[in-house]
């Protein structure tokens, strides 16, 4: 199967940081099902002008640009995250129910949940009777298995809900009037639902994904109510709960809308035992919010902060594509201008009075893996002490990585003035499942590597230097190849890079090469190579070393070097090995340290 490949601290493995070893590294995880893909949008409400094009106060121009996207990507279902009209009524909840019709009619599943602007026992019915396959009723459950809903308290069934696709858990939790006609305050309208949730996150596989999604986030970036509370302080007890019963079951990422914009964050539990992502999903509206200045986790716990904010971009329509591979979870987030006059990266605020012609751009790409590590890496902080090694077992090589060096040296200044954090993490797939050739080229299982990039819309990341082993069969020249995050063409790494040039050493990697730098160290096993992106990475055969274009590096090329002896480097670049600008009789010994034939005379 193929990969889809300014403070002073240092980075620290956020099993370390939270202890959450548990999180942290896990065994090894078998690759299990097909990979699949999901959909998530967020808030589609509109007001009452413009109802021609979006009526009964669904932003159906909008929504009928995004589910087109998820046709074309092929997801199996598409999670909406709340606020899927304006005012509620019975006639929004049956336009998007016909709007729906886009997806079902292409196999794809639908499965929201409600948000404040449908908070009534009337939506609470309707929304049932429209979506039956949050129950599992119906024929647009799309494949999607094992759904179940609280027994108590009464009136939630179909609206807080659970279901499993793949090797994956959804768990969506409501805060609204019930079906009953009752419900305890908006406020603490999930707090009951708690144990629910607990009972089926710990009762999902333990090599599984599993995700949380409502219409309130963890913490908020403009308003103060949250899903546990008025404010992220509210019910800590309960915080602790959720979060912590989420970390210990590795769902690691918490699903939600409400603030009108893309925000990624570390949220940790009050009590600072567990943690998980909170991400608020891009608009999808004709409204767009402003963060709070200070944050609402410097005003509402000024004395144990709760967030480490990763992302965030305003202003944007956007939409999600997660795909799940085995143990590896990728999401690529997609975003335009929302219409206002702005750009991507300088949008503008407004309420938009017609719906805008969309064109959408990816602006960032981000993932764990359950077989890998998590590294939160602080402004200015090196990435010196990211390291981790395949899982062992039959058929794994048990590759080594390491960052070797370099910096978080360019971060992101949010809004609000708080500075991002990084939030790095590592992923594996076995080298002959990566090897999608079946050629044997890859000699080491396949790293991806998340987070690396400086800032949303642009993939280019500080430039470090990283390193591979390789297995005890390979012989002859190797170098570290890279695709895309679901790429499929393994390429040079270092001719993924956005500016450098590339150079071939043998030997180990010195601090002071510069980017594009590469090379191989036989006497460690170790590939490496200086970098400025992120993506999937492995080590493989090359013809570094070919000097005379022959195919294979061997005796014919060591003797090029010979009769090039105390040259300057630039008669011919490829012969100065050790990249000390000059051909001596080093170089030789080098190049027939990685000869491809077994009969290389070294040179003496």
């Amino acid at each position: 199967m193929p990969v889809r490949f300014n403070l002073k601290h240092r980075p620290l493995c956020r099993a370390t940081l939270l202890a959450l070893s548990a999180m942290a590294t896990l065994a090894a995880v078998p690759a299990g099902a097909e990979p699949f893909k999901f959909g998530v949008m967020a808030d589609t409400q509109w007001t009452s002008n413009d109802a021609a094009n979006n009526p009964n106060t669904v932003a159906l121009g909008i929504i009928n640009q995004i589910l087109p996207k998820f046709v074309e990507a092929q997801v199996k279902f598409v999670v909406q995250v709340g606020d899927l009209t304006d005012n509620g009524s019975t006639g929004g909840l049956d336009t998007w129910n016909v709007a729906a019709q886009t997806l079902y009619s292409n196999q794809i599943g639908f499965y929201p949940v409600r948000g404040n602007h449908e908070p009534s026992a009337n939506a609470a019915n309707r929304f049932k009777t429209n979506f039956p396959q949050t129950q599992g009723l119906g024929t647009n459950v799309a494949g999607a298995t094992n759904h179940a809903s609280p027994a108590t308290p009464v009136g939630l069934t179909g609206l807080t809900y659970s279901f499993d696709y793949g090797n994956t858990r959804f768990i969506a939790i409501d805060q609204y009037t019930r079906t009953s006609g009752s419900t305890p305050s908006v406020n603490s309208a999930a707090l009951d639902q708690l144990t629910w949730v607990g009972q089926r996150l710990d009762g999902k596989p333990a090599a599984s994904h599993g995700f949380v999604f409502a219409h309130k986030e963890l913490i908020g970036q403009n308003h103060a109510d949250v899903l546990l509370g008025s404010n992220p302080a509210a019910n800590a007890a309960e915080r602790n709960t959720l979060i912590k019963a989420m970390a210990r079951n590795n769902a690691r990422y918490f699903l939600g809308g409400h603030d009108h914009m893309h925000h990624r964050s570390i949220v940790k539990s009050p009590d600072g035992a567990g943690s998980v992502q909170n991400i608020i999903h891009a608009s999808d509206s004709y409204k767009f919010y402003i963060p709070s200045v200070p944050s609402k986790d410097q005003v509402y716990n000024a004395a144990n902060r709760q967030e480490m904010p990763i992302a965030q971009e305003l202003f944007t329509i956007g939409y999600y594509i997660f795909t799940v591979d085995g143990p590896r979870l990728t999401v690529d987030h997609y975003a335009s201008d929302n219409g206002c006059g702005g750009s991507l990266g300088a949008g503008r605020d407004c309420d938009l009075t017609k719906t805008p012609a969309l064109a959408f751009a990816k602006r960032e790409s981000y993932g764990y893996s359950l077989n890998g590590k998590e590294f939160i890496v602080q402004p200015g902080a090196s990435f010196a002490n990211i390291a981790d090694n395949s899982p062992a077992g039959s058929g794994w090589s048990s590759t080594k990585m390491a960052i070797l060096d370099g910096a978080n040296a360019v971060s992101t200044t949010l809004y609000d003035g708080r500075v991002a954090i990084q939030d790095v993490n590592t992923g594996w797939v076995s080298r002959t499942d990566a090897d999608s050739s079946g050629a044997a080229r890859l000699k080491s299982d396949a790293l991806t590597l998340w987070g690396m990039e400086n800032a949303i819309g642009s993939e280019q990341a500080d430039t470090y230097t990283l390193s591979l082993t390789y297995g005890a069969d390979a012989r002859g020249p190797l170098a570290i190849v890279a695709r895309p995050f679901n790429g499929s063409n393994w390429d040079a790494a270092t001719g993924r890079n956005l500016g450098g040039s590339a150079k071939f050493v043998v030997g180990p990697w010195k601090a002071g090469y510069a980017l594009g730098t590469y090379g191989v160290d036989p006497a460690t096993r170790t590939a490496w190579a200086v970098v400025n992106r992120g993506g999937e990475f492995a080590v493989a055969q090359s013809r570094d070393g070919d000097l005379n274009g022959d195919g294979v590096v061997d005796s014919r090329d060591v003797a090029l070097v010979t009769q090039n002896l105390n040259r300057d480097a630039l008669q011919l670049p490829g012969a100065d090995l050790d990249n000390d600008g000059k051909i001596t009789a080093l170089d030789a010994r080098k190049l027939a340290t990685i000869c491809s034939s077994a009969n290389c005379a070294i040179a003496q």
